[in-house]
């Protein structure tokens, strides 16, 4: 069995004076999300053995904070400009290239891709009522800024990765960790 961590990138600074979108960064509401779903990340205890991410600037520095809070300093993130604003499509290519070795991945990136991603991989029904099925409501309503989203796949091989085989057993925004993180900031 496979699990993918979906993280989005922390809430950017729409007032920092950039001439590209890449190189947007993230506020300091931005920070505050990155570090507590972290640290949620880690009082889980749930592994991640790979970390494929944009190079924008808004995903890195959101992985600069997460990282250490998630007790993951150790790994490098693989960074694939592929990702940077990718449909669905195009991330489960990405994530198929992962190889064999990683057990579990986790990626991050950007909207609307991230969250088509998880529609796409999940199925609409697991059974009725089931938690998977509350979960993908969740994410059909939308994917906030730094939400964190793991999936358990049962392939042994990143190459079997197909639509519809997921099932998500965790997703966590900022503000279910800190009220302060308010949902009207949860837009880019």
């Amino acid at each position: 069995m496979k699990t993918l961590t979906i993280l989005r990138h922390a809430k950017s600074g729409w007032d920092a004076a950039v001439e590209r979108d890449f190189d947007r960064p993230i506020n300091a509401r931005g920070r505050r999300g990155a570090e507590v779903v972290g640290q949620y990340l880690k009082r889980q205890k749930l592994p991640v053995d790979r970390i494929v991410a944009s190079p924008a600037v808004r995903v890195t520095e959101t992985l600069d904070v997460f990282l250490p809070a998630a007790d993951l300093g150790a790994i490098e993130p693989h960074w694939d400009r592929r990702i940077y604003l990718a449909s669905a499509a195009t991330l489960i290519d990405v994530v198929r290239e992962t190889g064999r070795d990683a057990e579990h991945l986790l990626i991050s990136g950007h909207n609307p891709g991230l969250e088509d991603l998880i529609l796409m991989l999940v199925p609409e029904s697991d059974g009725p009522g089931s938690e998977s099925d509350k979960l993908r409501a969740k994410v059909d309503e939308k994917l906030p800024t730094s939400a964190l989203a793991r999936l358990e796949l049962d392939i042994g091989d990143w190459h079997a990765l197909d639509t519809g085989l997921a099932r998500l057993t965790m997703f966590i925004r900022p503000r279910d960790l800190d009220p302060a993180l308010s949902p009207a900031m949860d837009d880019d």
